[in-house]
C-alpha cells in the first residue's frame, strides 16, 4: 500500500509538471506566430510601399524619356557635324593610367 501511495504521488507530480511544460510549450508556440504574423504584416506594408515607390518611378521615367526625346528634336548639339567626334570613356582612361 505505501509504494502504491508513493507511485501515485509520483504519477501526479509527473502529470502536473508535463501539463505545465505542454502550457510553456503552447506559449511558445503562440508567441512565435504573433512574431511571424507581425513580421508578414511589416512586410506587406513595405511591399506597398515599394511598390507605390516603383509606380512612382515607373512614371518619372516615362516623363524624363518624352523630355528627352522632344529636347533631342530641337537640340543643335545632336545636329553638330563636330559631334562625330569620339570622346574616350572615362572608364577607358582608367585603362591607359600608369599603375
Amino acid at each position: 500500500v505505501f509504494q502504491s501511495h508513493e507511485e501515485d504521488d509520483r504519477k501526479v507530480r509527473r502529470r502536473e509538471k508535463n501539463r505545465v511544460a505542454a502550457q510553456r510549450s503552447r506559449k511558445k508556440q503562440t508567441q512565435k506566430a504573433d512574431k511571424l504574423h507581425e513580421e508578414y504584416e511589416s512586410l506587406e506594408q513595405e511591399n506597398t510601399s515599394l511598390k507605390r515607390e516603383i509606380g512612382k518611378l515607373t512614371d518619372e521615367m516615362k516623363h524624363l524619356s518624352e523630355v528627352l526625346k522632344d529636347h533631342e528634336k530641337i537640340c543643335p548639339l545632336l545636329h553638330c557635324t563636330m559631334n562625330f567626334v569620339t570622346v574616350p570613356r572615362p572608364d577607358t582612361l582608367t585603362g591607359l593610367l600608369p599603375r
